[in-house]
Formats: structure tokens, sequence, C-alpha cells
């Protein structure tokens, strides 16, 4: 087991294989990266749980743009956390809030039932929550293992203070998972900083897929027209490199 834990977030079946094969200690698998992650498909975790023995915490999540959401929405969200159970998932992630920002309690309380003691995170919804102090120990209070968190900064490097705060305040109670922004060239600092004994990575690299390229008039997204001839998958050097340092 490495000194630091090393969690990799995943937008692919491809990317949490390519992070087991490069030392990653647990990942976190979504769709839809751009928006911050979205809940991934069945077929992406059943292919990369046939693949790996790593830990795969699945992200249930709906859309894109917030945190409270409709009825229907939530009705969504408790389907897939039982498909995703089902199909192998290790954990959970989520993060329910009412629109003042605070936690929902209710919902949270409904979809760490449905995990049957399996581990549950609060993702970064937390960065936005009024009184962070409070929340965690509401979460406490409902068996959440894990919050991931920037120190409710933009950038975990702003926020080394915070998060050390929150894992003095914690006190064992509840893990805290350091994120957003953390790369080779920052986590030792970041690390030593916070005092945190786990980080979460996302480390990224475009590749080219040249189907497209007969018509580049060809947009398939929305108005931010991104280029059709590419898309992101880890990068596995640097991950290797990331698990190397912090053994």
């Amino acid at each position: 087991m490495n000194k630091t834990l090393v969690e990799v977030c995943c937008g692919s079946a491809d990317d949490v294989i390519q992070s087991w094969q490069a030392g990653a200690n647990r990942v976190e698998l979504n769709s839809s990266l751009f928006h911050g992650g979205l809940t991934p498909s069945l077929g992406e975790l059943i292919v990369a749980r046939r693949q790996t023995a790593i830990e795969i915490i699945t992200m249930v999540r709906p859309r894109e743009g917030g945190f409270c959401y409709t009825e229907m929405e939530f009705a969504t969200a408790i389907e897939d956390a039982k498909a995703l159970l089902a199909n192998g998932a290790d954990g959970l992630v989520f993060g329910f809030l009412h629109p003042d920002g605070t936690i929902d309690v209710a919902r949270t309380k409904t979809l760490i039932e449905l995990a049957g003691g399996k581990p549950c995170v609060f993702h970064r919804a937390f960065d936005v929550v009024p009184d962070w102090k409070s929340t965690l120990d509401t979460l406490v209070t409902l068996g959440v293992r894990r919050v991931l968190t920037s120190g409710q900064a933009a950038n975990v490097f702003f926020a080394t203070d915070t998060i050390r705060e929150m894992i003095q305040y914690a006190a064992g109670r509840i893990e805290i998972l350091p994120g957003a922004g953390i790369t080779l060239s920052n986590m030792q600092r970041i690390i030593t900083e916070t005092g945190c004994d786990q980080i979460h990575v996302a480390c990224h690299q475009p590749h080219f897929d040249t189907s497209v390229n007969n018509n580049r008039q060809i947009f398939y997204g929305g108005a931010l027209y991104p280029p059709e001839d590419r898309f992101n998958m880890i990068d596995t050097s640097t991950i290797s490199e990331i698990v190397q340092t912090v053994k």
C-alpha cells in the first residue's frame, strides 16, 4: 500500500484499466468529466470490473448543473445506484443539496441505505455548502465514509490550510479526500501542508479519432463546438509517476 492512497478520477472503462495498471489504489468512475462527472453507463462499469481488481467507486449524478434534483431525477439516481451496486460497484459517490445549498439529509440517507454498508462518498457538492463544519457533522451522523473536497476553493492548492483544518476537525470520524487541481508538480506540497493520507487526481491527455475528418463542418455537441477528432484518456505515465512518488 502506498504511503498516500491515490484515487484517480476516471471517465471510462479504459481509464479504470489504465489507472489500475499504473498502480492506482482506487478509482472514481464517471461519465462526462467535462461536466464534472455524471453517472457512468453500466457497460463501462461491467467492463472495468471484469478487467481489473481495483476498488471502483461509481458516481451517482443524474445531470450537470447543481445538486438539487427534481423528483424524477432523484428517482433516476436511485435506480442507477441500485443497478451500479448490482453490477460490481464497490461504493457510491453522490451529493444532494437543497436550493439554499444545505445538505438534503433525507436523500443522502436514502442512498446510504441503498448502499447496504458499502462506502458512500459525498462529492464536491460539499464545496458549496454554507457551513462545512455542521455539514461534516451531519455526514458523520449519517454514516458517510468520505468527503471529496477542494477546501471550498477553486483549486485545492489554494486551500491547504482549510483542508488541514477539515482533517483536524474530522478527527478520524470521516475521511477527507482532497481533490481538484492536484498535479505531479504540486502534490507533495499539498500532502505536506494538509497532512492528508489520500489524494484524488485527474490526469488525462488527448487521443485522436480521425473518423470525422472527412467533413470538419459537422459538430455533434453544444455551442462550444469542441473538436470532434479527439477525446481524453488517462495519462498512464503520469499516474504511474504519482504512485511511485507517494510510495
